[in-house]
């Protein structure tokens, strides 16, 4: 059996983070793996608390896995500090990981900044350059681009920008009224488009780090880059579709939609 590495925070209501990227990563037949980069009170409705990680703790949960069980992928979720984030980047260097997915949550559904500039600093000089792919929302990539993006040909360039800049892949997610769920992955000077459609689901918690968890799980089970993205694609769908309808404000997804079997 592959497997694969979630590092990013604890999500208490089970939607987002490492819940989220664990049930996607077993759903998608690997074995999942995490490093913890903090613990939240939050559930459907919003966050209450955050108690993050020391470094020096988040580094031993690194040092565990790796010289372990050593992971064929790695997705990185939301890391709140430069220390935390230099920590990752420093471990990931030391034990030479591969497959390297970087989802750079910087900004909240409801347009609230996430990071600190100096985490954001942090962010794109020393865990980004790292990546295989990284995977921003629309004003995510407006941020590490510095660009406005306000239609589909400012996404193909504020990719190219991303991606020149920092010597990675990327996946610019789409939404946010730019197009109907259309994804653009650009990669060494090359575009292609992940066409998607809309589903009509307003319990979208999680979407980001499930999408990233699925990548990296595709790409742990030996996948092009270009294959993986679209199986990912193809899974968050299936998770939407379900249907599933928990808790009082933007609830969770159906990760295990199709697990089927006795138990």
């Amino acid at each position: 059996m592959r497997t694969a590495l979630s590092i990013a925070g604890s999500d208490s209501s089970g939607g987002a983070g490492i819940q989220a990227d664990i049930k996607t990563m077993m759903a998608n037949g690997v074995y999942a793996m995490t490093a913890i980069t903090a613990l939240t009170a939050q559930n459907t409705t919003g966050v209450t608390a955050i108690l993050d990680a020391t470094p020096e703790f988040l580094g031993e949960q690194l040092d565990c896995v790796f010289t372990d069980i050593y992971p064929d992928a790695i997705k990185i979720g939301m890391v709140s500090s430069s220390e935390l984030i230099a920590k990752i980047a420093e471990k990931l260097t030391e034990y030479d990981a591969k497959h390297i997915v970087v989802d750079p949550v910087m900004v909240a559904t409801s347009g609230a900044k996430l990071l600190e500039d100096s985490a954001v600093d942090a962010l794109t000089s020393k865990l980004i350059p790292l990546a295989e792919v990284v995977t921003p929302n629309i004003p995510e990539a407006e941020i590490l681009s510095g660009m406005t993006i306000g239609n589909e040909e400012e996404m193909i360039k504020a990719a190219e920008e991303i991606g020149t800049r920092y010597g990675c892949a990327v996946l610019v997610k789409g939404g946010h009224q730019i197009n109907d769920a259309n994804d653009l992955l650009w990669r060494n000077g090359e575009i292609k488009w992940f066409y998607g459609k809309r589903i009509d689901n307003p319990n979208t918690h999680g979407t980001g780090c499930t999408l990233s968890s699925a990548i990296a799980s595709n790409l742990a089970k030996g996948y092009s880059l270009d294959d993986s993205v679209e199986r990912a694609k193809r899974y968050i769908s299936g998770c939407l579709a379900a249907m599933l309808n928990l808790g009082k404000g933007k609830g969770p997804m159906n990760h295990g939609f199709k697990v089927e079997g006795e138990y």
